[in-house]
Order: C-alpha cells, then sequence, then structure tokens
C-alpha cells in the first residue's frame, strides 16, 4: 500500500510540474491590445508543445529546457464581442470573456494609488465637482477591464487578484487616476479599453527599476529576473521585479506615472531625472518597443520646507524637482500634465482631484497616441526677448489665448536684474506672450514663474490648464547615459 500511495504521489507531481501554466496576468475578463503582435507565455514540461488558439489564430510553441514558451499572435483588430483564447499542452486551459482595445499600465505612489472610494469622499471640492459615493457605486463599464497588481501578489501564496470588469465592487479600490484615464479613454474612443495599476505608497522611483541599471552597470541584461525570494529585502528594483517585470511582455498600448513627492523630500533635482530615464528605458526595453509612450503627472505644490528631518529643504526644493521633472521631457515619447492647480491645502500631499488628473492624462493620450485635436497642455515657456525694461516672454501650447482664469492680474512672477536679486513683477498678457517688468529692475536679466512650493499662478490658457512652472535661467539637464 505505501508503495502504491508512493507511486500515486510521484505520478501527481509529475502532472502538477509537466501541467501548462500562465503568468497571472493572462486571465479570463482580460482586454488584449489591438494592432500589435500579441504575446502569450508561459511555464510547461520541457519540450512540451504548447498551441493557442483565439479566433482563426492557432500558434504552436515547445517549452525549452528551461520550461518557458512563448508564441505571438498576429496584431488584432478592435473587438468588444466577447471572444475565448484556449491554450493546450498536456492540459487546456480556456480564457474566456475576452475584449479587444487599448491597455494601459498606471504605477507610482501614494497619489496613483489613490482608490475610487477615498476620491468620493471630496465629490464637493472647490474647483470641479467629482463622482459622489453614490455616483460611484452605479459605476458600470463591462467594457472597460481593471487589473490591480498588489505588492504581494507575486510572492507565494500572495493574495488573488483577477481582471474585472468595471463595476463598484471591481474599482472601489482601484486606482482613482487610473480608472478617470480609463472611462475618458473609453467614451471618447468607444473601444474596450484594459488598465492595469502597479503602485506603492511612500515608494521611491529606485524601487521601480533594477538596482544594477540604476548603478549604470555595463552589460547588465534589464530582462534578468528574480524571485520573490531573489528579492529579499533589497530595496532598490523590489517592486520592479515584483510588481512590473513580471506583467511583460503582456502587450499594451503605453504607461502613466504619478510619483515623485518621496525624492523630492531627499532634494533631488537633476538625479531623478537621470532615474525616469533609467525608469522609462527599461520598462521600454522589456516590452522591447522603444516608442512606448510614458505620460506622467508633475507633483502638486505641498510645504516641503516645513517639514523636518535630516534634508534640509527650502520653499524653491519643489520648483527645483519640478525642473527636473519636466526636463524628462527630453525623452522622446514622453509627456507631463501639471498640477499647480488642483491643490485644496499645500499641507495635504495628497490632492484631492484625482478625476482630473486622470481625466488630463486622457487627453494627453488621446492628443499624442490617438491624434485627435485635444488641448492637452497649459502654456509652456518657450522663449525671452528683453525690450528695454521689460521681458517679453513667448510660450507654446496657448490653446486658444493665454487668460488670468479669475480675472485678476497675474499671479506668481519674479525678475531680476543683474543683480540676480529676483523681485515680485507685474505680468501683462499681450496677445500671445506675457509682458514682465518691475519698478527696480531697469533691464530684466531673467524671469521665473511659480518658483515657490505654495505657487498656484491663475495663469492658464483658455482651455482651463495651467502654466508650467518655469525659469529663464534654468541649468540644463546633461543626462548621464
Amino acid at each position: 500500500m505505501n508503495l502504491f500511495f508512493c507511486a500515486l504521489f510521484v505520478l501527481l507531481a509529475y502532472r502538477v510540474q509537466a501541467d501548462v501554466a500562465l503568468p497571472k496576468i493572462l486571465q479570463s475578463n482580460m482586454v488584449l491590445q489591438r494592432d500589435k503582435p500579441l504575446p502569450v507565455w508561459g511555464t510547461a514540461a520541457a519540450g512540451e508543445e504548447v498551441t493557442v488558439t483565439f479566433g482563426k489564430q492557432e500558434k504552436r510553441a515547445k517549452a525549452g529546457a528551461d520550461g518557458k514558451w512563448q508564441v505571438v499572435l498576429d496584431p488584432l483588430q478592435t473587438s468588444a464581442t466577447p471572444a475565448v483564447m484556449t491554450i493546450a499542452g498536456t492540459n487546456t486551459i480556456r480564457l474566456e470573456n475576452l475584449l479587444v482595445g487599448e491597455v494601459w499600465l498606471c504605477s507610482g505612489q501614494s497619489n496613483m494609488e489613490f482608490t475610487m472610494n477615498k476620491s468620493a469622499k471630496y465629490a464637493d471640492a472647490k474647483r470641479s465637482k467629482g463622482p459622489s459615493e453614490e455616483e460611484i457605486k452605479k459605476i458600470d463599464y463591462p467594457n472597460i477591464r481593471v487589473f490591480l497588481v498588489k505588492k504581494d501578489h507575486y510572492k507565494k501564496g500572495g493574495l488573488p487578484t483577477a481582471w474585472e470588469e468595471a463595476d463598484y465592487e471591481a474599482v472601489k479600490d482601484f486606482s482613482a487616476p487610473g480608472f478617470f484615464f480609463a472611462e475618458k479613454l473609453h467614451q471618447q474612443l468607444n473601444i474596450p479599453i484594459g488598465i492595469i495599476a502597479a503602485s506603492v505608497s511612500g515608494s521611491h522611483i529606485e524601487r521601480w527599476a533594477p538596482e544594477e541599471a540604476l548603478k549604470g552597470q555595463q552589460g547588465f541584461d534589464v530582462e534578468a529576473t528574480k524571485t520573490q525570494e531573489e528579492v529579499g529585502d533589497i530595496k532598490d528594483g523590489k517592486f520592479y521585479y515584483g510588481m512590473i517585470q513580471p506583467l511583460a511582455p503582456f502587450a499594451m498600448r503605453g504607461f502613466l506615472w504619478y510619483q515623485g513627492e518621496t525624492n523630492c523630500f531627499q532634494s533631488e533635482t537633476f538625479d531623478y531625472t537621470d532615474k525616469m530615464e533609467v525608469l522609462i528605458n527599461t520598462w521600454r526595453h522589456i516590452w522591447k518597443d522603444r516608442e512606448m509612450p510614458f505620460y506622467y503627472v508633475q507633483i502638486a505644490p505641498f510645504a516641503y520646507s516645513q517639514s523636518e528631518d535630516k534634508h534640509p529643504r527650502t520653499t524653491e526644493t519643489l520648483p527645483a524637482f519640478w525642473e527636473a521633472q519636466a526636463e524628462a521631457l527630453k525623452i522622446p515619447n514622453t509627456e507631463m500634465i501639471v498640477t499647480t492647480d488642483l491643490v485644496d491645502s499645500i499641507a495635504d500631499i495628497h490632492p484631492t482631484y484625482k478625476w482630473e488628473i486622470g481625466r488630463r492624462l486622457a487627453n494627453v493620450a488621446l492628443a499624442k497616441s490617438y491624434s485627435k485635436k485635444v488641448v492637452y497642455a497649459g502654456p509652456v515657456y518657450k522663449q525671452m526677448k528683453v525690450k528695454g525694461k521689460k521681458a517679453v516672454l513667448e510660450f507654446d501650447h496657448i490653446g486658444s489665448g493665454l487668460t488670468s482664469y479669475d480675472g485678476q492680474p497675474l499671479s506668481w512672477f519674479t525678475v531680476a536684474g543683474a543683480d540676480g536679486t529676483f523681485v515680485p513683477a507685474k505680468a501683462v498678457i499681450k496677445g500671445r506672450t506675457v509682458v514682465v517688468s518691475a519698478p527696480g529692475v531697469k533691464v530684466p536679466v531673467a524671469v521665473r514663474f511659480a518658483w515657490h512650493e505654495a505657487a498656484q499662478s491663475n495663469f492658464f490658457n483658455k482651455e482651463g490648464l495651467p502654466a508650467r512652472p518655469f525659469r529663464t535661467d534654468a541649468p540644463e539637464w546633461q543626462p548621464k547615459l
């Protein structure tokens, strides 16, 4: 009898080892990315043939010596008709209710992690109205699918998660910026949208890229993987290995990023820009697409100077960080939204208006990824010309015109002469320019706008988007890579 049970145990163990298995991101109810080659991958017994069938396509692959296999389906056309995919080897897996549309990954720290339930508590905020708790409970979008990656999702025995249709139960603990982005995209494009959220409160940017890449290690293979046990208690790269890399190469359109507060507390400037470049390049590399869009959020006004710890900070620490974030726009196929107007209190590091954040990110995607005619940015400083005692500033992204949103004189402009001392300035809109001057400055040398952690200026374009903070005397980022 003992020999019988031993033999049965060995047989069952072999069967478990031999079964075809899929990564957790490949599940029923998911949205498949349209118009791009579509990888489907997993594990099986070494040498086992695996067949993937979807629609009229049938692709085969043999598992390698390490048990890994992958097929790549031909690009798919948009479809809101639920379909079935089968993956067959010694066993058969059936994935049901699959749609084809657009898929995005949103990541970052607590402001991206900020849930829909939390957002509903601020529905009556001052600047704009968001969905109330009652309205959120009525959410029902069968063609928006959400997938929440949790910190311990990829640990052995980690919490299970699934692709879900976007109703209240599915979205209440989901990223509010991510959901509002998906909702606007779905409404404007009228196609299925998949949104993946992978964020961790309080996380540094270093946690989201491999430590070796951040250190500039030559010859490092960014596709090298680490198990949860290998990651252990390391800090840099922790969430990259645990929450980002396991998602690749799931086909997607692009990335959304909302992070930086933790690094700003460390008074970082262009060192943060370098880290952004490493992160963007690494993520694009593991998805094998150098052009994947990367759209991100410039962090909001907050009283960093009033927080006491080992890092000395001033009221200009945040503007210098804003500058570093803006410099990352030199990386191809990136874009940034400005949030200086989305704060009711600079004592709150979690700004209220997550619905506006998501929708602004969606406007960027609509304009830059889907070629829609959408104004997606507020005024962006272009150049300065000095005319006598006045500095004349020119801007890009003026939309249908420059304006003061409250009708009051433009705020948060300063100007300096040859002595380098910045003083409050008068700023007047003249057509497509802003003319800046101050009584004590005979010849303007430099102008700064919103160069203070509390700056919430009234300088907008007529489409209701705020101007990006800047200084004309800015140093230029010199990338390390």
